[in-house]
């Protein structure tokens, strides 16, 4: 049954695309008589005739997703992109590598298992970048006899 036309006008009245037109297909004799707005008017007034509902596009995959990732997941090897200093500043890696070298230092010094000296020198180094890590600076101090092992208790 050819309701283009119907559709057409329906459309129009109802503001909205001829896709989201609905008939009540119980009634599509009814519909076919109509032929002038006020017909349509009137059969959209009964609810023959309504416009169904946007369609919306659906979050919940968007949520999960999300989620997932607050949750620490997803971050592997494969899923970055950029270089490691993209995601973690060149700086804020700095910051946390110095602080804890320098904490391992002053623990150092406070446990009496390097001098004052060797303390100062090793700072230094640091502070220029000399070492990668806590245990590269570790290795350092063993190296260059400056650390004095824990006393052994017997």
């Amino acid at each position: 049954m050819q309701l283009t036309t119907q559709r057409r006008l329906a459309a129009r009245i109802l503001k909205t695309g001829v896709d989201r037109v609905w008939i009540d297909p119980t009634r599509l004799e009814e519909v076919k008589q109509a032929i002038t707005a006020d017909d349509l008017r009137r059969l959209i007034s009964q609810g023959v005739i309504r416009a169904e509902p946007v369609q919306g596009v659906s979050r919940a995959r968007a949520n999960k997703l999300h989620a997932q990732k607050r949750k620490g997941r997803r971050r592997g090897h494969g899923s970055r992109k950029g270089k490691a200093t993209a995601r973690l500043p060149r700086k804020e890696a700095w910051v946390i590598r110095i602080r804890a070298q320098r904490k391992l230092l002053k623990n150092l010094l406070e446990e009496d298992r390097i001098t004052r000296d060797a303390y100062r020198e090793a700072y230094r180094k640091a502070k220029g970048g000399v070492f990668r890590s806590r245990k590269h600076l570790l290795l350092y101090l063993r190296e260059h006899h400056a650390l004095r092992e824990e006393k052994q208790e017997a």
